[in-house]
């Protein structure tokens, strides 16, 4: 069997490993120079590559689409996925949260373990090379045509080109125009975990600061949409961080339907009750009798904040501790407990982690990745519309698919399109 990997991400990595482990001759075509761009910034160049649990665990992790995957998760899950790590010469390690990365914490090392081992099972390689059209006749793929005009015939093509974010390292939706070639309905790509942007100056102000720990609610006109704990980083657009990416997953696709309608309310204290905290600020006030409020509440919040939560608090900076009042004092509580954040937008697709959107679920065979619509036609990665939270989700989930997919179109699967 002749099989074609467009595009040499995680999911193509892994598609061309699993068709030639099963004995097909595979062609990768890169447009990059070399594999496997994105994938080496994942996890700030550590490579999250997956998350310790069940597959049921795993698919409440995928909000987009997470069942699609019930069948792959199941057969090629975070177990499968070290195993072949391992046998590729990249062992892993599980940390604390449940987070796998390799040993090393290089992303570099996963992707020159699969070039390896790729090399060793004579895969051929096309790099700077882009896909212009699909050969599709009577309902059959039988190969791709090159931007330069090259017809590469093949028994099976299977398309790993990515979503649209990061489009510096090649993921520009070339496979949404490729899959629509082959009539298929792409769902509108959006960004997917992705930086919150807000036209509070105060915001712009405090950028570089970094929280840590913090508890952050989505409110849509003061009702909850999301809520999450972790780290937060004020940026000179707005807010980012893990907590951030985590809760755009929901409060994106709200602001890109209707702008500024969500604000973030922040727990700067998600450990102590209003009591707790309370009872620390007085304690705080008791050793800095003589100082400002400013001054003294320095001790409890970091510095940049000390400002913007007094101003919101509409108590006086200067003013000496001693002449708080019991009503300033439950304003502040008030507000270090629910610092209120207006939002304007998320950032950018091009800058979102994830795309969500892409080919439909419908018109894909979940046990093969196969097209329902034209034979022998497979797709996996995040060119699919299927996308989970931060933590290794969507990384395992496109190697699942691109296992899944090359072991299908290595075994020649008689799947029929249009069968369900």
């Amino acid at each position: 069997m002749k099989v074609i990997v467009v595009g040499a991400g995680a999911a193509g990595l892994m598609a061309a490993f699993s068709a030639a482990r099963a004995g097909a001759v595979v062609t990768v075509i890169e447009k990059n120079e070399r594999p496997g761009v994105k994938l080496a910034l994942t996890g700030n160049g550590r490579c999250n590559l997956t998350h310790v649990g069940e597959a049921r665990e795993l698919i409440g992790k995928i909000p987009g689409n997470g069942r699609f995957l019930y069948s792959a998760l199941h057969r090629f899950g975070p177990e499968e996925l070290r195993t072949v790590l391992a046998q590729l010469g990249v062992p892993t390690k599980v940390e604390g949260d449940g987070r796998v990365f390799p040993v090393s914490d290089r992303a570099t090392d996963v992707i020159n373990g699969f070039e390896r081992a790729l090399q060793e099972m004579g895969v051929c390689w096309r790099k700077e090379r882009a896909v212009q059209h699909l050969c599709i006749s009577a309902g059959t793929v039988s190969g791709v045509v090159l931007t330069n005009g090259e017809t590469l015939a093949a028994d099976a093509v299977i398309v790993c080109t990515g979503g649209a974010s990061y489009p510096k390292t090649g993921s520009t939706g070339d496979g949404y125009r490729l899959a629509r070639e082959a009539g298929h309905q792409v769902v509108s790509p959006v960004p997917s975990l992705v930086p919150l942007e807000s036209d509070e100056e105060w915001v712009k102000q405090l950028q570089g600061l970094a929280l840590r720990g913090v508890r952050v609610r989505g409110l849509q006109r003061g009702r909850l949409l999301c809520a999450e704990t972790g780290d937060l980083l004020f940026t000179h657009f707005g807010l980012s961080g893990p907590v951030i990416l985590l809760l755009s997953k929901m409060i994106a696709p709200v602001l890109l339907e209707e702008a500024g309608s969500v604000s973030l309310s922040i727990d700067l204290t998600p450990k102590a009750g209003d009591d707790e905290l309370a009872a620390e600020i007085q304690q705080v006030f008791n050793q800095h009798i003589r100082k400002t409020l400013k001054n003294a509440l320095e001790n409890l919040l970091p510095g940049g904040l000390v400002p913007v939560v007094l101003q919101m608090a509409g108590i006086s900076a200067q003013k000496p501790v001693h002449q708080v009042t019991r009503e300033e004092r439950r304003r502040l509580v008030k507000t270090i407990k629910d610092l209120l954040v207006a939002l304007s937008r998320p950032r950018p697709l091009a800058e979102a982690i994830v795309t969500a959107g892409g080919v439909s679920v419908k018109e894909l065979n979940p046990q093969t990745m196969e097209s329902k619509l034209v034979k022998r036609l497979y797709f996996a990665g995040e060119v699919v519309d299927v996308d989970g939270l931060t933590g290794g989700y969507n990384l395992q989930a496109a190697f699942a698919m691109g296992f899944l997919a090359g072991a299908a179109a290595a075994a020649g699967h008689k799947t029929a399109a249009g069968s369900g």
